[in-house]
């Protein structure tokens, strides 16, 4: 798999949570970021009782040689804060104008929605062509820096207000290293840590603009193979349980059956994680399904979807996609069945029926919907995804669909 494939899986994760439904910075829940994978700084950490992560690990398995090598990638989020300030020469409202205008103008979430919010910048921290004998002897540190910044965007609307966009310095380091572990048996050691200064007496929801956010790591490897920590082999079980995984998870990543790239993520995945082709684009969100965020936004009020277009310029692009989606688009999100298989399910119970199929309760299925929509069809039965499953009695709890 091309690494801008494997990176689109990565983005997945970077900007999991980064907004969610309805989309709107005025709206309570994207106030306060429900983020993963910070890395704060230790000065911080440590002065609150270290109870705040300031260092990420990951660990995993490589059968290689005199001739292997890698490339690291460390990817993270890196914050800004934007906010607005009015031009001199716009004329402020007088009391009659004021009584006139239209309320919603002055709501409170007009109101909120004018205050600084938090945007992302990605960054990208990279080693390529490790030699895997260097590291044997020494481990290689390479420095994070990144620079603050201070960002004016001036309108050519005299009266409209000026963009004004601040950055923190950021600080770390990412130590690489790797031991011996059997005959072309390797263990690499990935550790990400976040050195930024003067972070001691922030407080609150400041800090997050020091810190690495939604942190990740790819990692590749040349002339060798990853083991898989999720299904490794039987005679490497009891080293593989040894590797020690921080705040991360790596697994393995690219089509089945590939073993040059893991993925270490914040968010445990499966092995082999894929984006559903019938996915237009990122909602930020997902736990949820595309086909009903897709109808929520469609839902909003035209004030709501101009607070989405004057927002992030990633939140403009989820409305103007969602709105150009043509019906055969929309329709992809309704869900698929990847598979159908026979499969033993040790007796009575669990079965199902698909009536109108031609399939009977004594054939049961495993269905791999694995789609968008999370729901399934099953093409030329009649059976629609508002066709349930009809399960026994016995069943636990009801099902509504797939």
């Amino acid at each position: 798999m091309r690494m801008e494939e494997i990176k689109e899986i990565a983005n997945a994760v970077l900007y999991e949570g980064y907004l969610l439904y309805p989309y709107r910075h005025s709206a309570i829940k994207n106030r306060q970021r429900w983020t993963i994978g910070v890395v704060y700084p230790r000065e911080y950490s440590e002065a609150n009782g270290s109870i705040e992560p300031w260092m990420m690990q990951t660990e995993c398995l490589v059968s290689g040689s005199a001739d292997t090598s890698f490339d690291i990638y460390m990817r993270f989020l890196h914050l800004l804060l934007r906010r607005t300030a009015q031009s001199v020469t716009a004329s402020v409202p007088s009391e009659t104008e004021l009584d006139t205008m239209n309320a919603s103008e002055w709501s409170l979430t007009s109101r909120l929605a004018s205050e600084p919010w938090e945007e992302g910048t990605e960054r990208e921290v990279s080693v390529l062509n490790l030699p895997l004998s260097s590291l044997l002897d020494h481990p290689r540190l390479v420095e994070i820096e990144f620079s603050g910044e201070h960002m004016v965007e001036e309108s050519s609307d005299e009266s409209a207000a000026t963009i004004i966009r601040e950055q923190q310095p950021l600080a770390g380091t990412v130590i690489i290293g790797a031991e011996r572990m059997g005959r072309d048996l390797y263990k690499l050691n990935v550790q990400i840590e976040n050195s930024t200064p003067g972070t001691g007496a922030l407080t609150g929801n400041a800090v997050m603009l020091h810190s690495f956010v939604s942190t990740h790591t790819i990692l590749q490897v040349r002339q060798g193979t990853f083991v898989s920590l999720m299904d490794p082999p039987e005679t490497l079980k009891t080293i593989a349980q040894g590797c020690q995984n921080l705040h991360t998870w790596p697994v393995l990543v690219g089509n089945e059956g590939d073993s040059d790239t893991m993925l270490s993520s914040p968010i445990i995945l499966y092995d082999y994680p894929q984006i559903a082709p019938e996915s237009p684009g990122s909602l930020f969100d997902g736990t949820e399904i595309d086909e009903i965020l897709t109808l929520r936004i469609m839902t909003l009020t035209d004030e709501e979807k101009e607070e989405m277009r004057q927002g992030d310029e990633r939140i403009r692009e989820i409305l103007e996609r969602t709105e150009a989606l043509s019906p055969e688009q929309f329709m992809k999100l309704h869900g698929v069945i990847r598979s159908l298989r026979p499969v033993d399910n040790g007796g009575a119970g669990g079965e199902a029926s698909l009536p109108g199929s031609g399939v009977s309760p004594d054939t049961p299925l495993l269905i791999d919907n694995g789609g968008a929509g999370g729901e399934a069809s099953l093409p030329g039965s009649g059976v629609s995804p508002d066709t349930p499953l009809l399960h026994p009695p016995q069943a636990a709890s009801e099902r509504e669909g797939i």
